[in-house]
């Protein structure tokens, strides 16, 4: 039997490409299925120890990096830039998860080739210019969302349904509009993130967690776009902890506060009938009340329950109490919808799937490029994860005939 051809690979693109990809070496090792020593091996590059061909292709696609890089004589520039804005003070900064960091880096890859295909095509794009800073009211700063995306408080009542998905739909078209890059993941958990914010003047980046409930993520887009008047990258998590001081998480509280203002306007929610119904404290409120509220501004309950207890309009025993509930009620619907997919085998809507996860205005650069003949038709379909046989149909779901 012919002795297996090795790969004279750069030791250090393979340390690197795993590092960058969040994998320790334990990890990295039982996914290629070799020893840790022999891992260890290929990234000291100790005697002739390099992967085989076969081997160095695993290597690539774990990490999901092209063959080539491997020999390349340094580690390219990568997009260091986040900060994990869910930490506690103190502790460092935690692991991203290798599908959160590999997420990370698609949505900016996916930003620099929006950059060269809105210069292919010739196409102008705003900068994003609005702005707020830490010491702001936030109260004031969602007041300026408002404002700079036209949010009027009878266009916001006229995107009241039932799941909160038209209002989701409105606020994401009108930050795109501002100029950001809005996408959409399921690849890492909620638990993990709410999403994250990658700051540029030209296309900045927002990305929101589509495991999460469809109010939840509406509050996760306008707590990011906040992010982005601030200038600020990082991973984010809607949690916090209402019991530190002020100074713990500043950035995330602050983002919470502003992205509370811009949803559910201060004077708007307390105008309500049923509110003005209500005194001080109350913990009198009926569950009819609270989903009706949450419908009108396109949110979740826990969302009105919080608005209410900064307005001194309920009590904390009574927000926890709910809250409590409202989690439990959440994830019994996701397990009977789990079960009745399972029973039903529902069918994917691709074309919309990927309208949802990419946004309108990168699936309109990608096709624009094609239509001028800057690219072909199964780079369209690669860039999207998309077979072509749907691509007609997603111009239709993209509103592009």
């Amino acid at each position: 039997m012919a002795a297996r051809v090795k790969a004279s690979s750069n030791p250090k693109l393979i340390k690197w490409a795993r590092e960058t990809a969040g994998f320790s070496l334990a990890d990295a090792a039982s996914r290629l299925d070799v020893s840790e020593d022999q891992m260890a091996a290929w990234e000291a590059s100790e005697g002739d120890a390099f992967p085989s061909i076969p081997q160095l292709r695993k290597i690539a696609a774990l990490f999901k990096r092209p063959l080539a890089v491997f020999f390349m004589a340094e580690p390219p520039k990568t997009f260091e830039v986040m900060r994990d804005l869910r930490r506690l003070p103190g502790t460092g900064m935690r692991h991203f998860s290798p599908t959160l960091q590999i997420e990370i880096r698609l949505a900016n890859e996916r930003r620099q080739l929006a950059l060269e295909l809105a210069s292919d095509i010739g196409e102008d794009h705003p900068d994003f210019n609005l702005t707020a800073a830490i010491t702001d009211n936030p109260e004031q700063v969602g007041k300026k969302i408002r404002d700079a995306l036209g949010v009027t408080p009878q266009l916001q009542l006229s995107w009241k349904d039932a799941d909160g998905r038209a209002s989701f739909n409105a606020w994401r078209s009108r930050i795109e509009i501002a100029g950001a890059l809005v996408f959409q993941t399921t690849s890492f958990p909620s638990e993990e993130a709410s999403g994250f914010a990658i700051w540029a003047k030209t296309f900045p980046v927002i990305a929101v967690n589509r495991k999460d409930a469809i109010t939840r993520r509406t509050f996760s887009l306008v707590h990011e776009f906040a992010h982005l008047m601030l200038r600020v990258s990082g991973v984010s998590d809607l949690e916090t902890d209402e019991s530190r001081p002020p100074e713990d998480q500043r950035i995330e509280i602050f983002c919470n506060s502003v992205a509370a203002a811009a949803l559910i306007p201060q004077e708007s929610l307390l105008s309500e009938e049923s509110v003005l119904q209500h005194g001080e404290k109350s913990a009198g409120w009926k569950d009819a009340e609270i989903t009706d509220l949450s419908r009108k501004f396109g949110v979740s309950r826990e969302a009105i329950l919080r608005r209410l207890l900064t307005f001194n309009k309920t009590t904390k025993e009574f927000y926890a109490l709910k809250r409590a509930q409202y989690n439990l009620e959440f994830h019994a619907l996701r397990r009977r919808q789990k079960e009745e997919a399972l029973k039903k085998d529902i069918k994917r809507n691709m074309p919309q799937e990927t309208v949802g996860n990419f946004g309108r205005p990168f699936i309109r650069m990608l096709l624009g490029s094609y239509y001028q003949d800057q690219i072909t038709l199964s780079e369209v379909s690669g860039f999207l994860n998309l077979k072509v046989k749907h691509l007609s149909k997603l111009e239709q779901v993209a509103g592009l005939t």
